[in-house]
């Protein structure tokens, strides 16, 4: 039972990389890249590397600086104030309408 629990453990996606990854095609498209493959390529970044960035998987801080580099962005823009880092244990949110 306990490996079980373990399996499914690796296999949720952290709340933060996915947040990363989110900014990361968010500034993407920004750029006028309708796809991450184009911009991959254009800025010399391993186009299927790149792909599961943006889809949340973890990404090692060297990766992240040059992906900045590549956006031609400091680490204090990256995590300006559009960047939502969630808080581990808090529910997110969310507008009564």
């Amino acid at each position: 039972m306990a490996v079980l629990n373990m399996e499914k453990s690796k296999k949720e996606k952290d709340p933060i990389v996915i947040a990363l990854g989110t900014r990361i095609k968010e500034l993407r498209i920004a750029k006028g890249y309708t796809n991450y493959e184009n911009f991959a390529f254009d800025h010399d970044l391993p186009r299927s590397q790149f792909g599961r960035y943006e889809k949340g998987e973890d990404l090692r801080f060297s990766s992240l600086m040059k992906i900045l580099h590549a956006f031609n962005i400091s680490p204090e823009e990256f995590f300006d104030e559009r960047f939502s880092l969630p808080i581990r244990g808090q529910k997110k949110l969310t507008k009564k309408g």
